[in-house]
Formats: structure tokens, sequence, C-alpha cells
């Protein structure tokens, strides 16, 4: 791996690995996955702001973006699915957040239920994981990590609304 004041600089310099590594979230030593899932949560509060409606075209936005910023970034480092890449973290989480209509208990559902399907990569996120490359190979296994985390989200927003 590069070293890490190398990699902070060039990160930091380069607006593409700027949004790839979620806006500096990806630098963390440990954890990154879940350093950049837990910085997407500002940025979570405040696209909810804007209404269903917004927010979902907000969402379609980060992951189509996502798959060229994550892409180039894969290229620029010659990593395929270097671990600083957080931008997959931020849309996954805002995918698995759709039904959480901003509430606090959904939210935190919602992120712990990301991380462990993103960690875990049951069947067939690990699958996909595996075999798809490129910007596309890098978002996909957070979407579908995302979904039944949505589940679970959508569940405690019932419950709790």
């Amino acid at each position: 791996m590069i070293e890490a004041k190398v990699e902070t600089a060039r990160v930091l310099r380069d607006p593409v690995l700027l949004l790839a590594f979620g806006f500096g979230s990806g630098l963390a030593r440990r954890a990154p996955g879940t350093v950049g899932t837990l910085a997407a949560v500002p940025l979570y509060l405040l696209l909810e702001l804007l209404g269903t409606s917004l927010y979902l075209v907000a969402v379609f936005i980060v992951i189509v973006a996502g798959v060229w910023i994550c892409g180039r970034a894969a290229e620029k480092l010659g990593v395929h699915d270097h671990p600083g890449i957080v931008w997959d973290e931020f849309a996954g989480l805002f995918v698995a957040l759709i039904p959480a209509g901003g509430h606090w208990m959904a939210v935190a559902t919602g992120v712990i239920l990301f991380r462990l399907f993103d960690i875990w990569k049951p069947w067939p996120i690990g699958v996909i994981d595996r075999r798809v490359g490129g910007g596309a190979g890098i978002m996909l296994d957070d979407l579908l990590a995302a979904l039944p985390a949505a589940a679970g989200v959508a569940l405690v927003a019932h419950l709790g609304g």
C-alpha cells in the first residue's frame, strides 16, 4: 500500500480521489469503509431535507457518478477496489436509508445493517464483488448490500413511525 503521507497528499490534491475517498474519510487507517459510511450520515441528513423525490434524484446522481469516480480512482491508484475508495459506501448507505424518513432509529439501523451486509457479502453480493470489475463492480456490491439493509430500515421506520 502507498505510504499514508503520500497517499493523503495525493488524495487531497486530486478531485477524483478526494470524492472517491469520501472527502478524506477513506484515509482512515482502520475500517475505512465504516468511517466512510459514518461520514455519509451528515450528508444523508442534508439530502433527506430535500424531500423524497429530490432525494431519489440525488441518490441516482451519486450512483451514476460513482461508477465513473470509483473506476477512475481505481485506475489512478492501480488497485481494483482500494480500501480507501468509499464513494460506494456513501451510495450504498443512501440507498439503504431511502425508507428511513429521517427517523434516528431507522438511520442507526441502516448504518449497522448496511455495514454488516457489506462486510459479510452473502450470496450473490460476494460473487458479484469477485466477478464484476471496474467502477460498476466497485459500486454494485455495496448497492446490493444496501437492499436487505433497506428492508430492515423500512421495518424499523414503520414500527417507529
